[in-house]
C-alpha cells in the first residue's frame, strides 16, 4: 500500500504540478513503487516463505512489475482523455485514469507474486 501512495503521490507530482509529460511521469513513479514494494514484499508479506537469492527474486519481481506497468500504462492512456473531460484541470483525469490503473495493477501484482516470486519451495522427498 505504501509503495502505492508513493507512486500516485509521486504521479501526481510529476505530471498535474511539473507538466512531466502522462508516459513518463507514470513511469518515474511506477519504477519508484517497484523498488519500494520489493523491499517490503520480502521482508514483510511474505518472510516465512523460503528466500530466493535476492537477485533472482528481484529480478523475477521487476518482470512481474515491469508487466503491470505495461498494463498500467495502456489503461491510463486509454482512460486519461474521457476521464479528462470531466474536470477543469485535464491532470486530475490522468490522475483518476492512473487511480483505476492502480487498482487493476494491485491485484495482477499481489497474485504474480504470491504463486511466481515469492512462492513456497516445492517440498523434497
Amino acid at each position: 500500500m505504501l509503495g502505492t501512495l508513493i507512486d500516485i503521490a509521486l504521479f501526481a507530482g510529476l505530471h498535474a504540478w511539473l507538466g512531466v509529460p502522462t508516459l513518463v511521469a507514470n513511469s518515474l513513479s511506477y519504477s519508484v513503487g517497484i523498488v519500494n514494494n520489493f523491499v517490503w514484499h520480502r521482508y514483510w508479506t511474505w518472510p516465512h516463505r523460503p528466500r530466493k537469492h535476492s537477485g533472482m527474486q528481484f529480478s523475477q519481481f521487476a518482470v512481474v512489475s515491469l508487466s503491470a506497468l505495461m498494463l498500467n500504462n495502456l489503461i491510463v492512456l486509454l482512460l486519461a482523455p474521457s476521464f479528462g473531460a470531466l474536470f477543469v484541470h485535464v491532470g486530475y483525469g490522468a490522475l483518476a485514469a492512473k487511480i483505476c490503473a492502480t487498482g487493476v495493477g494491485l491485484c495482477w501484482n499481489f497474485l504474480a507474486n504470491n504463486f511466481w516470486t515469492f512462492r513456497d519451495a516445492p517440498l523434497k522427498t
